[in-house]
């Protein structure tokens, strides 16, 4: 079933953003669909306005109440990075604005399971909240805010997730996605909705004249900032303009060192530069650690670890919950393994474009990642299921480009409404329980609606370069000015470069990645290769390739220079034609 990574160029276009932009860049921005220069501006001034947003007023009143009457809110929060996040932006951000009662909740995912379910709602109750804030959850949970509401505690929902046809009977929903609302961006993570929510309500208070009455400073929400970059950026939602803005502010305050301690700890236990960081460094070295957590244990150790205001203990946290990531990829590794021992089996004549892998043994913190490794393996929609019970699996969905897999599941249900229990998420991910028994009848099913909805070209797994450079880019110079010109991330992707190279010399590093010196028009570049298939590299009959990839900065001993980060290598047979 493995897919042959192809090299597909993105088609230029004429279109000039700005007369004063670097060539390089109008060349990288256009192909991104960018047409105007205000498109890439990036202050905060620029940030759309919370009041478009259905339900804010309702919200926001409800909030100052709480805080001026000094009653108790409860935050319940998700046990994913954006989830942690959201749920540290809240209590950040309420304590800032006065309120001495609040306090969190978040689901241990295998007692509970996601979001404001009924069970979670009476434990709840022994808080004796005045009001539940769920934060990137409630959209889906119609029982839960039904039992909150039957035993007096009001409930606002803030989610960013697709809803149903029907909304859950909350006393206030936030939600972008929600029909009828205005609000212009639909792709905020659920971070970016209660750091809206967070900006009306400091708004509305001040109007209220609160912080003068109580004597205290107007906070400044841009100080949250750092905590809307990590969970826009771990929760993979597109990047849009507005999601740009709230990335880069919060990118340049972790740089600058204004960042909570939490932060700083796992930029230092990844062993990251927190004055150079970027947008993946948080993608892939903070969230997985914060996200860890959630997976294996419970997620409040990541949110102690964000709302901490003491540097010893978040580095105390944040050195367990690299422990807890060493765990999960020991896990991962093991899962992947079975996984692709399960693909053996498949038959050459089965067609599948859409699989659903399942083993009894497998770890149901961990299935989310599973689904994502064999969808970029395979380059086809992945959904892994684990044993909830004896009878009931949880599914963990992870879609390509083209597949709206929130979307394949709702088709599901309407067309096989006995098979899926309940399900909910958004367009590259979403999450699922069924019955044991329905298995081999929803995997044949999704197999088909996926081949449905899908053609040959979304199935062929493509890299789309940016094209490629001559030996004059090839620089530190276009290395730092591709890495500001960010950030990079979901739907606005990092520039990716294609050519052909003469190699120098090639070794192994780290026992599974490529080293390689390269050369083109007489110009000598290093590039690294990550987990190269060893059977393969290095091939010393090889002395050309064509690549794939990224430029960027190596820093080593304080020197600094550019290095090819190589995301696909071919041996190239006409070298000759080439040099």
């Amino acid at each position: 079933m493995l897919t042959k990574k192809i090299i597909k160029r993105r088609a230029e276009t004429a279109l000039q953003i700005s007369s004063s932009l670097h060539p390089l860049l109008q060349r990288i921005y256009a192909a991104r669909g960018i047409s105007s220069a205000q498109e890439l501006e990036r202050g905060l001034e620029k940030l759309l306005p919370f009041n478009e947003m259905l339900g804010m007023d309702v919200a926001v009143k409800l909030l100052a109440d709480a805080i001026q009457q000094q009653k108790n809110i409860l935050i319940v929060g998700d046990f994913d990075a954006d989830g942690a996040t959201s749920t540290a932006v809240a209590i950040h951000a309420l304590k800032g604005f006065g309120a001495q009662h609040v306090d969190y909740l978040v689901p241990n995912r295998f007692a509970f399971g996601y979001g404001l379910t009924p069970e979670l709602v009476h434990v709840a109750k022994k808080m004796e909240p005045f009001v539940i804030v769920t934060v990137d959850n409630g959209i889906a949970n119609h029982a839960g805010v039904e039992t909150a509401k039957q035993l007096g505690i009001k409930v606002i929902v803030t989610d960013h997730h697709l809803p149903a046809t029907t909304l859950p009977p909350a006393d206030a929903i936030v939600n972008p996605n929600q029909h009828g609302d205005l609000f212009p961006s639909k792709n905020m993570a659920g971070v970016g909705v209660i750091f809206y929510v967070m900006l009306a309500l400091r708004r509305y208070l001040s109007e209220q004249n609160w912080f003068q009455q109580q004597n205290i400073p107007e906070p400044n929400m841009s100080r949250l900032l750092d905590l809307v970059a990590l969970g826009t950026i771990a929760d993979v939602v597109p990047l849009d303009h507005n999601n740009r803005i709230l990335v880069y502010q919060g990118l340049r305050r972790i740089r600058a060192g204004h960042c909570v301690p939490g932060i700083t700890a796992l930029l230092e236990v990844s062993g990251k530069n927190f004055a150079r960081v970027m947008a993946s460094d948080l993608g892939f070295s903070v969230a997985p650690r914060l996200n860890a957590a959630g997976r294996l244990d419970d997620m409040s150790l990541g949110i102690e670890c964000l709302i901490t205001s003491d540097l010893s203990s978040a580095r105390e946290m944040a050195a367990a919950l690299t422990q807890l990531n060493d765990e999960r990829r020991v896990i991962e590794h093991d899962m992947q393994d079975q996984a692709l021992e399960a693909l053996k089996k498949i038959q050459p004549h089965e067609k599948i474009n859409g699989l659903c892998l399942f083993d009894e043994g497998w770890h149901q913190g961990v299935i989310g990642i599973l689904a994502g490794r064999m969808k970029d393996r395979l380059h086809r929609p992945v959904i892994a299921f684990a044993l909830a019970n004896e009878k009931e699996l949880k599914g963990s969905a992870r879609s390509i480009s083209g597949l709206h897999i929130r979307d394949v599941l709702a088709d599901i249900a309407a067309t096989h409404p006995t098979l899926i229990d309940k399900f909910g998420g958004h367009a590259m991910a979403a999450g699922l329980t069924l019955s044991r028994a329905h298995f081999d009848q929803f995997s044949r099913v999704f197999n088909q609606i996926v081949s449905a909805k899908l053609n040959e070209m979304d199935l062929q797994n493509a890299l789309l370069s940016d094209g490629e450079l001559d030996s004059s880019t090839l620089s530190l110079e276009s290395a730092e000015l591709l890495r500001e010109a960010g950030p990079w991330g979901q739907s606005f992707p990092e520039p990716l470069f294609d050519g052909v190279f003469q190699i120098l010399e090639q070794r192994l590093v780290g026992g599974r990645h490529l080293k390689l010196v390269l050369s083109q028009s007489e110009k000598m570049i290093d590039a690294i290769a990550f987990n190269v298939d060893i059977n393969q590299w290095p091939d010393y009959r090889c002395d050309a390739v064509r690549i794939a990839y990224r430029l960027d900065v190596n820093e080593y001993r304080s020197k600094r220079s550019v290095q090819l980060i190589i995301e696909h290598i071919e041996a190239e047979a006409y070298a000759k034609n080439h040099f």
